[in-house]
């Protein structure tokens, strides 16, 4: 798109994903290597912890929704979130960025939204890595069985009550983020596959849909994430099926090698496209850098029918893996340009 944001656009949103949060001690969750908020413009004298990337009069906001918890309920919460904050800016307009379970419940929201409003609320809604077919770790965890999980769910639950509120569901979360219902029986139908019918990519609900998909070389990897690869689970993420073919917790199905570039340490690229797949281009010399649609790959307007080359294509991908792209250290990617360029073409479609 452009060189730098136009002087205002709609407010951009910050959705967080599973067990995020705005701020612990002033680490920011939509953060540089540092904790400072990539959407905080340079607008007061002198100040040097902001993102001088994009327009001093552009509005962004860091949401905090449960952190361990469904989409339908995390979604509510963020719609909740944006109608106060475009009451506080006077903003008849929104845009969202999601990472991860962020980007599902931000669909949540936008058609809660309009249901609220009575019109299209959302101009432009991108998601970050997020698991929209579902996610293998989410599965492998609830697979571990009830004297593993319920100490997963007892820490999660803790955890969230700290960050946030109680009311968390360590459980919930993860059933949400896998493909099919986990527990058919349970009197609940749960999972993505449902979700995805519950809350389409639809232009009532948002006017432009659109993704970013990262994956991992393996050459610069979060410590955690290289832990959970090599020594517990490495998703196969990049074969085609409809449906979850291969029973793994995720829509597709692996194509046998497991070491390729196929994920980003927890979700697979065969999960990650809704709407069209952008592409992030580095540039050098001062330049922004800069966010595009990639048109090759298609548009994804029903999420549970992508066709193979949106399951399986590698072009396009972000190298990065599931927390760098929040600035979770340690890495050397550049958190505050790579926004600055997703809100410089947010601007070109607000």
């Amino acid at each position: 798109m452009g060189a730098s944001c136009k002087n205002y656009i709609s407010p951009v949103v910050f959705a967080h994903g599973l067990a995020g949060f705005d701020n612990i001690l002033g680490y920011d969750y939509w953060g540089d290597d540092y904790g400072v908020f990539v959407g905080d413009p340079c607008d007061e004298f002198l100040e040097v912890s902001c993102n001088p990337y994009i327009d001093p009069n552009q509005k962004a906001k860091a949401t905090a929704v449960q952190p361990f918890h469904h989409s339908e309920y995390r979604g509510w919460q963020l719609a909740n979130q944006i109608e106060s904050y475009m009451a506080q800016t006077g903003s008849s307009y929104i845009n969202i960025i999601g990472h991860s379970q962020g980007g599902i419940d931000a669909r949540k929201a936008a058609k809660e939204l309009r249901a609220r409003k009575g019109y299209t609320v959302v101009r432009v809604l991108i998601s970050v890595s997020s698991p929209h077919r579902g996610s293998p770790i989410a599965k492998y965890i609830l697979d571990l069985g009830p004297g593993v999980t319920s100490v997963i769910n007892a820490l999660a639950t803790i955890y969230g009550n700290t960050v946030y509120a109680s009311g968390n569901d360590g459980y919930a979360a993860a059933k949400q983020l896998v493909y099919n219902d986990y527990s058919p029986s349970d009197g609940q139908t749960t999972g993505m596959k449902v979700f995805n019918q519950n809350n389409p990519v639809s232009s009532s609900y948002a006017y432009r849909y659109a993704s970013i998909i990262t994956a991992q070389t393996g050459l610069s990897v979060n410590p955690a994430l290289f832990l959970l690869k090599n020594g517990f689970y490495n998703i196969d993420g990049d074969g085609y099926c409809v449906d979850d073919c291969d029973n793994d917790g995720a829509a597709g199905n692996g194509n046998g090698i497991r070491t390729d570039l196929d994920d980003d340490g927890l979700v697979g690229i065969n999960s990650q496209q809704m709407g069209y797949r952008l592409k992030y281009t580095v540039k050098c010399c001062g330049i922004l850098d800069t966010i595009s649609t990639y048109s090759d790959t298609g548009y994804v307007s029903n999420i549970n029918y992508p066709n193979s080359t949106q399951m399986t294509s590698k072009n396009a991908l972000v190298d990065q893996d599931h927390l760098d792209v929040i600035g979770v250290p340690p890495d050397t990617f550049d958190e505050m340009e790579f926004y600055a360029a997703i809100i410089d073409y947010i601007a070109y479609y607000d």
